[in-house]
């Protein structure tokens, strides 16, 4: 058993019923799916600069890098610091927002619409679902 302190150990969806428990796994399967699609985006838009590759190389493990400490420090499930809805939102908006401009930077507008659009979409259900959880 947990307490008030300590992060949930069940998953997300165990709280739900059918036919809930099935769209809450396929939003998160979908949100680790942009996550890692994020970070592809800007490792692309990185390579693809007017740079010697060096430092193409620099810029997209720093970048990538950078993402990576962000989420997982606010924005994760089980995040190091637990930061208000608000905040965590805010995290995402960031980081996200990073992937959108990496396509829309190599020449990908509409893509890049369409990621935030899917983006946007996933980031309500999981909010919505971790506000459920916590009420």
């Amino acid at each position: 058993m947990h307490t008030a302190d300590s992060p949930a150990l069940e998953p997300e969806w165990a709280r739900f019923g059918s036919p809930i428990r099935e769209l809450v796994m396929l939003n998160a399967l979908l949100a680790l799916l942009l996550e890692l699609a994020m970070l592809v985006f800007v490792a692309w838009w990185a390579l693809l600069l007017d740079l010697p590759w060096w430092a193409r190389i620099l810029v997209a493990v720093v970048a990538v890098g950078l993402l990576v400490v962000l989420w997982g420090t606010f924005a994760a499930p089980r995040a190091r610091v637990r930061l208000p809805v608000v905040g965590v939102v805010a995290v995402k908006a960031v980081a996200f927002g990073a992937g959108a401009l990496a396509l829309w930077g190599m020449g990908n507008p509409v893509a890049a619409v369409v990621f935030a659009g899917v983006v946007a979409v996933s980031v309500a259900v999981t909010t919505w679902v971790r506000m459920r959880a916590t009420a």
